[in-house]
């Protein structure tokens, strides 16, 4: 009897262990501010690829433009959003990297971003120059949005220096926050339009966009390919009633290199088939194809990735 019971309890476990599922396969996914539509966007796309994948365990975690490319370099994580400007960048081990990237490589373009400068209507903030004397409220030091506001200050002859004050925040909320009761006068984030943040500002106060000029557009194109000029549709956010041009550059997703080919190419493949999805969380995703998605922007394709759109007749 005993022999006869341990036989059967031998055999289940038998079973057990060959019907386990494939053993999990951990990544960690970098995505955006708390506030900003990364966050969102990588939750949702963390189920889709969890569903598609056999074992595998997406971790999402905050994260911000260039600090997802370096941590994907170093590898802090496997995965994560990026602006196609600052990941030019950091292949060419421009500022901010302190040298050049080398284990990252290009997943899908998937919407364009807009680097979006918003200041309370009463603080009479017409133009980036006007910024000087004012209480500036950006991103943490790195974050693609602090690199533009950096930028655009020294084009027009100014630095932090010349503000009043400069705050740096991790949170967009807790940016609005500052701006609604007056502890700042301008907001600048780069993100989607509209971006919920500033739909949130313009509910509670007065603002308008600042328009980006055409030097100001010329220099930083000279500077970096990747950046072009967007424009901001009238009517976009309450009280705007005209187009503002802005600079823009794409939002794509990266991953280191060395992961496994077949695991990213069902990734693009899930991503492909899934725009309708995507695109409910944020709507600048809507209509997104896989020719849009492998659009060469100078950072090179994981091999997964160039699988599927060879495939799908997107290369």
């Amino acid at each position: 009897m005993k022999r006869a019971l341990f036989a059967r309890a031998a055999l289940a476990a038998a079973v057990a262990a060959f019907a386990a599922p494939v053993a999990a396969q951990q990544v960690t996914f970098m995505t955006g501010p708390q506030g900003g539509v990364w966050v969102p966007l990588g939750g949702a796309l963390k189920g889709l690829w969890e569903k598609e994948i056999p074992g595998l365990a997406v971790t999402a975690t905050p994260g911000a433009g260039i600090a997802n490319v370096r941590g994907i370099d170093e590898g802090k994580a496997q995965i994560g959003f990026a602006n196609s400007s600052s990941t030019v960048d950091g292949l060419a081990g421009r500022a901010p990297y302190p040298k050049k990237v080398t284990k990252v490589c290009q997943v899908a373009n998937i919407y364009p971003q807009y680097f979006q400068v918003v200041a309370l209507a009463d603080a009479k903030v017409n133009s980036f120059a006007d910024m000087k004397g004012k209480t500036v409220v950006t991103q943490p030091k790195g974050n693609t949005g602090e690199l533009l506001t950096d930028m655009v200050l020294k084009m027009n002859g100014l630095n932090y220096q010349a503000l009043a004050k400069i705050n740096f925040q991790a949170s967009y909320t807790d940016a609005v926050s500052l701006m609604k009761d007056g502890h700042a006068q301008v907001f600048t984030l780069g993100t989607t339009a509209p971006a919920s943040s500033v739909m949130d500002l313009a509910s509670a106060r007065d603002v308008r966009l600042v328009p980006v000029d055409d030097k100001t557009m010329n220099e930083l194109k000279k500077s970096n390919a990747g950046y072009n000029r967007l424009i901001i549709k009238a009517g976009t956010y309450p009280k705007q009633d005209k187009d503002v041009p802005v600079i823009g550059y794409s939002t794509h997703i990266i991953a280191a290199c060395d992961l496994p080919e077949q695991m990213i190419y069902t990734m693009v493949k899930t991503m492909a088939a899934n725009v309708e999805s995507m695109s409910a969380v944020n709507k600048a995703i809507a209509g997104v194809t896989p020719k849009d998605m492998a659009v060469d922007i100078g950072v090179p394709l994981h091999k997964g990735a160039a699988k599927f759109y060879k495939e799908a007749g997107a290369i």
